[in-house]
């Protein structure tokens, strides 16, 4: 039997959601081990390890210390949190799998109407017997900025012009001629910041772009400005979004992902009003959890035939 742990399974959907091939021992967790030392004694004799997206860091320190693991499966096809490069360097293989982006665009565009019509406050309104307490923004004539023009950022682009809106773009790469077949205008990033009345991240965690949004952009943003960031945490500087949002240096924040996960329960961005919090969930629809379930049965059965598919390189 090959002993598979399938982490941080939060809706525990694994058991169910694909028939496991038999000769796998199967177990799945659904609480998050963050401390090394606990991740490391939690999988020992594990040969094969399935990570959901970044949720569990899998450093060389981490790596290291795991002697039995041979193949390392994450969902989607890039993970920051896994060192790929110690991992090829200790035997382990590391496979991904295939997703689908569209559910993620879907929910940004779900948090960007909840904060800008003040959906939270409204609602909860209707719940304790009140009625229409806040006065909510319009989209049509306003300007979206998105960091980012990938496929997410693209979509997106579309939603928001038909909505009506300006949609200009920045990223480190990106030109205008690309920006233009995307449905968008390119600018420069402080530009970006201080003409979009919604600003909306979309970019992949890099070093490049961890903390890309701090302070200095913050406060060029419009104070009846919201963002958005339904792509990861660190890539706002925490601190500094805090601090715009209790100063009302800014209108408001949708998040969905966030530096550290799951939220901590004393977190501000939990109590503080402007705030939409979501936890993590872009990615989280039946479609695309199938997919990606199909592929790490598919990634393990080929990696015990002696051929792994959709292998991660460094």
């Amino acid at each position: 039997m090959t002993r598979v742990a399938v982490l941080d399974d939060y809706q525990d959907i694994a058991r169910s959601i694909v028939d496991w091939p038999v000769g796998l021992d199967v177990v799945v967790f659904t609480d998050h081990v963050a401390e090394p030392d606990a991740l490391v004694d939690r999988l020992q004799g594990f040969e094969v390890v399935v990570a959901m997206r970044e949720r569990t860091a899998f450093p060389r320190a981490v790596l290291e210390r795991l002697p039995d693991l041979r193949l390392l499966v994450t969902t989607g096809v890039r993970n920051a949190a896994i060192d790929v490069a110690a991992a090829g360097e200790l035997g382990v293989v590391v496979s991904g799998t295939w997703g689908i982006v569209s559910n993620t665009a879907e929910l940004t565009w779900a948090l960007i109407l909840a904060v800008v019509r003040r959906l939270p406050a409204e609602l909860e309104a209707v719940r304790s017997g009140g009625w229409q307490q806040t006065l909510g923004s319009d989209l049509d004539g306003r300007t979206l900025g998105l960091l980012g023009l990938g496929n997410i950022g693209t979509l997106v682009a579309r939603v928001g012009s038909a909505f009506g809106m300006r949609v200009v773009a920045w990223s480190a790469n990106l030109t205008d001629e690309r920006a233009t077949e995307r449905g968008a205008e390119r600018v420069e990033k402080d530009e970006l910041f201080r003409v979009a009345d919604v600003v909306s991240v979309h970019l992949v965690l890099s070093e490049r772009t961890r903390h890309l949004v701090g302070a200095h952009e913050l406060g060029l943003m419009k104070p009846t400005a919201v963002l958005v960031n339904t792509s990861r945490g660190p890539i706002i500087d925490d601190a500094a979004l805090i601090d715009a949002l209790g100063r009302g240096a800014i209108a408001g924040a949708g998040l969905d992902a966030y530096e550290v996960e799951p939220l901590p329960a004393d977190h501000p961005y939990r109590r503080l009003p402007n705030v939409v919090a979501s936890p993590h969930i872009g990615y989280v629809t039946e479609d695309c959890y199938r997919i990606f379930y199909d592929h790490i049965v598919e990634d393990i059965t080929a990696f015990l035939g002696g051929a792994p598919v959709r292998v991660l390189e460094p």
